[in-house]
């Protein structure tokens, strides 16, 4: 009889303590739904981890930009997240509540309530600024516009290189250009913005699909198109 209790008593702490490891925050999670009112803000590739010495760190897709501290109140089901990095947050902690590999946060920001709907996760996601780091080759050309000629082809001399520090080279037939570019955080847009007066910066839609680079200026009156392959080499 003792030996069963025995065996009950362990198989319900192990019981036990599977249910508390579910449930709780620590670990990787990845925010799949960001609203505000009425409006939906959810960032591209946003994640957060909470480590078990109460550390925390945040970012997008594969750039970490915030770390700090966490804690959260066992009685009320609250957290305070502080970055050491950043801005002091004051705002009321979030009412959490989780479910599973599901997580909720909820509170008020000017005036309006916020609700973080998170997942987790084994691995960092991926956003277009982390997709399209690397050698493009130009395969086509539509509308005029700056960088590259209108019409491309197997012989035609285009690249685009967008390097990790966020620098940019094109080189066309009629030369090189340097400069650095931005992705947008909310929207499939990227911004290039290139060094000196020859050409200004310039807005575009960005979509890749298995190594097939499109981009399309944004804020024109004419359809003006550019579409790469990736390479692995530079052309000789």
């Amino acid at each position: 009889m003792m030996r069963k209790i025995i065996v009950m008593s362990l198989f319900f702490v192990t019981f036990l303590s599977q249910c508390e490891k579910k449930e709780s925050i620590e670990g990787l999670w990845i925010v799949k739904n960001v609203s505000m009112g009425d409006q939906e803000v959810t960032p591209n590739g946003r994640w957060t981890r909470f480590n078990s010495d109460q550390t925390q760190e945040s970012g997008n897709g594969w750039y970490r930009h915030s770390y700090g501290s966490w804690e959260l109140n066992p009685e009320n089901s609250e957290l305070s997240i502080v970055n050491t990095n950043g801005l002091k947050d004051s705002n009321a902690p979030f009412k959490v509540s989780i479910n599973g590999n599901e997580m909720m946060w909820e509170r008020t920001e000017e005036g309006q309530p916020l609700r973080v709907k998170l997942e987790r996760s084994k691995e960092l996601p991926s956003i277009l600024a982390d997709e399209g780091m690397g050698l493009w080759k130009l395969e086509s050309a539509q509308g005029d516009g700056s960088f590259f000629e209108k019409s491309a082809g197997e012989d035609a001399i285009g690249i685009l290189f967008l390097k990790w520090d966020r620098r940019f080279m094109i080189g066309t037939q009629k030369g090189r250009v340097d400069g650095v570019y931005n992705v947008h955080g909310h929207k499939p847009e990227i911004e290039l913005i290139p060094y000196g007066e020859q050409y200004k910066r310039s807005f575009w839609n960005m979509e890749i699909r298995e190594n097939v680079l499109t981009l399309k200026l944004l804020n024109s009156d004419s359809t003006v198109t550019r579409t790469f392959k990736r390479i692995y080499e530079f052309p000789q």
